[in-house]
C-alpha cells in the first residue's frame, strides 16, 4: 500500500497540482492585498468615502448581516478571476510562440510514402 501511495504522490500530475495550489494561494494573497489596499480605497474615493466592508451592515438584535463584506468578497473574486485569466492568456501566448519557433521534425521518406498510401486508401473508401 505504501508503494502505491508513493507512486501516486510522485506522479507529475499530483506534484503539479501541489505547486499550483501553493502558487495560487500566494497569488490570491497578492491580489487580495491589491484589492484591499489600492482598489477598494479608490472605489471608496469615487463613491464619496464609502467603505463597503464597514458599511451596509444590517443589525437586528445581536445579529449583524454584513452586506458590505459580501460585496467586498465579490469584488475580490472578480479581480482575482480576471487576473488569473490575464496571466493564463499571456502564458498561453508565450507558449504558442515557443511552439511556432520549434522546427518541424523531418519526415522519413518511408513515413511519407506510408502517409500517401493511407490517404489514397481513405479516398477509395469514401
Amino acid at each position: 500500500m505504501w508503494k502505491d501511495f508513493k507512486a501516486f504522490a510522485m506522479k507529475g500530475n499530483v506534484l503539479d497540482l501541489a505547486v499550483a495550489v501553493v502558487i495560487g494561494a500566494a497569488f490570491g494573497a497578492i491580489v487580495s492585498s491589491l484589492v484591499d489596499s489600492i482598489i477598494m480605497p479608490l472605489v471608496g474615493i469615487l463613491t464619496g468615502g464609502i467603505d463597503f466592508s464597514q458599511s451596509l451592515i444590517l443589525t437586528v438584535g445581536d445579529a449583524k448581516v454584513k452586506f458590505g463584506e459580501f460585496i467586498q468578497a465579490i469584488i475580490n473574486f472578480v479581480i482575482i478571476a480576471f487576473s488569473i485569466f490575464m496571466f493564463i492568456r499571456v502564458l498561453s501566448k508565450l507558449q504558442g510562440k515557443k511552439a511556432e519557433e520549434e522546427p518541424e521534425p523531418e519526415i522519413d521518406t518511408k513515413e511519407e510514402l506510408l502517409k500517401e498510401i493511407r490517404d489514397l486508401l481513405k479516398k477509395e473508401q469514401v
